[in-house]
C-alpha cells in the first residue's frame, strides 16, 4: 500500500498513485459487500456509491468533494455492518490521499 504523497508509480504508467491506491480499496470493498450474505437496506445505495468511486478512477483525477460526498453516503450505508469495516477503512484512507479540497492538504495521523 502507499503511503506518502510523495511517492511515485512503479509501473511507469504515468498513473497517480493515489488513483491506484482509490481502485484497491473501492474494488476490495465491492467484492466484499457483493460476497456479504445479509441483506440490510442501504446497501444499493453503498453498491451504487461504490460503483461511482470505480468509475471516478477511470477518468483519471477524481473531484475530491465528489470523493468525500461518496465516502460520506458509503459510510452511513455499511458503517455498522462489521464485517466490512476494514475494506471501509482502507477507502476512507485512499480518499484521504487526496487531501483536503482547501488546499490544505493531508494531515499526518
Amino acid at each position: 500500500m502507499l503511503r506518502s504523497l510523495g511517492q511515485r508509480p512503479v509501473t511507469g504508467s504515468g498513473e497517480d498513485p493515489r488513483v491506484a491506491e482509490l481502485r484497491t480499496a473501492v474494488s476490495r470493498l465491492r467484492r466484499q459487500l457483493a460476497a456479504l450474505p445479509a441483506e440490510f437496506p442501504d446497501k444499493a445505495i453503498a453498491e451504487d456509491e461504490l460503483a461511482s468511486l470505480a468509475a471516478m478512477t477511470v477518468t483519471g483525477a477524481p473531484e475530491i468533494p465528489r470523493l468525500q460526498r461518496s465516502l460520506l453516503l458509503i459510510a452511513g450505508a455499511i458503517g455498522s455492518v462489521s464485517a466490512l469495516s476494514r475494506g471501509l477503512s482502507d477507502v476512507r484512507n485512499a480518499v484521504e490521499l487526496f487531501g483536503d479540497q482547501r488546499g490544505q492538504g493531508n494531515t499526518p495521523r
